[in-house]
């Protein structure tokens, strides 16, 4: 890569490619703008569920315990992962073990869910398009970080993984779904905003000189046995789509910061209608 890769624990306040960042300091870092933080700026959310959630952290999950762990497991990086032997959270040593897990900085999972995440990653090595993408010689979880020429706000993404394959340079995102069937990734790309995500990482990735060209794909994988994996790829009109949204939450997130001003939606009464099914329902009666 020709962008400068350095080993840090707090947040960069330069441009450049980074490695050894804990999840903990990329995503506390309020220096800069992520693609998550991005989309949140947007409609259907507004500039103040966005500083609210950055004043106001999200606590770990169980469901967001299980897709790091499976991260980690795929990709080779992340927090490790510590087994809890019990059945399910319910239990007060179950609980006491968690909580002393993530204070740890570590994945906690229950027995199954170990189980399942070693079976995920054998899936994932099975399928032959997953498998050469995940290939040795990638770089997994690098923070980029650059400044958007236009407003000066400094830029972050953290891609799954990168691996120059040939002459094509790939940035590939692994998502956990309950479904990998390829046709029905696009309403789900569209609800998550990953055709924005797509933008983001491949601006990122062209902004520091890494690769003037690159391409994005997803390994999708679904959570249940027996995991099935697809490899799907956004065509080039999504993906200008989430371009141009990402202008817009730049410029917001600019506009908010200048200002220190984080408004919810228009002060104003909304005429609002009914979906329309609640019309073809009455005419069906």
């Amino acid at each position: 890569m020709t962008a400068a890769t350095q080993i840090l624990d707090t947040a960069p306040t330069e441009p450049g490619a980074y490695q050894g960042i804990s999840d903990t300091v990329y995503h506390a870092d309020r220096g800069s703008l992520s693609s998550t933080g991005a989309r949140q700026l947007l409609h259907p959310s507004c500039p103040a569920i966005f500083r609210w959630e950055q004043d106001n952290p999200p606590t770990s999950t169980a469901t967001f315990d299980f897709g790091h762990a499976a991260h980690m497991m795929v990709l080779g990086a992340g927090a490790p992962i510590i087994e809890v032997q019990a059945p399910d959270w319910r239990t007060k040593a179950a609980k006491e073990k968690r909580e002393a897990t993530h204070l740890a900085g570590m994945i906690p999972l229950l027995t199954h869910e170990v189980h399942q995440v070693h079976a995920m990653a054998a899936a994932i090595r099975q399928h032959p398009i997953a498998s050469a993408l995940l290939s040795t010689g990638g770089t997994p979880e690098e923070s980029l970080y650059h400044r958007d020429p236009a407003t000066g706000v400094m830029l972050r993404a953290r891609p799954d993984w990168q691996i120059k394959i040939g002459n094509r340079y790939l940035i590939v995102d692994y998502k956990t779904s309950a479904s990998a069937q390829p046709q029905a990734f696009g309403q789900k790309a569209f609800d998550y905003g990953y055709h924005s995500q797509d933008a983001w990482y491949v601006d990122a990735v062209t902004a520091l000189g890494i690769d003037d060209n690159p391409a994005f794909v997803f390994i999708v994988q679904e959570k249940t046995a027996p995991y099935l994996v697809s490899v799907v790829e956004l065509d080039p009109e999504a993906v200008a789509l989430g371009r141009r949204q990402n202008r817009r939450a730049i410029n917001t997130y600019a506009e908010c910061l200048a200002t220190d001003t984080w408004p919810a939606w228009d002060q104003t009464i909304y005429p609002i209608s009914l979906p329309k099914w609640a019309y073809n329902q009455e005419e069906s009666e």
